[in-house]
């Protein structure tokens, strides 16, 4: 791997944990459960992005099922509490 691929990724990395923190910050502040969920949802894609920027940087191809792993679970847990959420605030009929 190239020396400007390789600082580019690493560069990468430091942005991922600059936005992690950030978003570390809105998930423990609120102020509404949407937003922590919105903010969980983000710490899932920060989380598979670095897995992603990690296995390109070691050249490494075994990180590739477990991101699809995780994306899974991501996708199936906000769906999940997305539609009870979107439930709960429904008016009774």
């Amino acid at each position: 791997m190239s020396g400007a691929v390789a600082t580019a990724l690493v560069v990468a990395l430091v942005l991922l944990g600059v936005s992690a923190v950030l978003v570390a910050i809105r998930l423990l502040r609120g102020p509404s459960a949407l937003d922590r969920l919105v903010a969980l949802d983000v710490v899932v894609a920060e989380f598979i992005c670095v897995l992603v920027v990690w296995a390109a940087l070691t050249d490494d191809s075994a990180m590739i099922p477990v991101v699809v792993a995780i994306s899974l679970v991501g996708f199936l847990g906000s769906t999940t509490v997305g539609r009870f959420m979107g439930r709960r605030d429904r008016p009774e009929q």
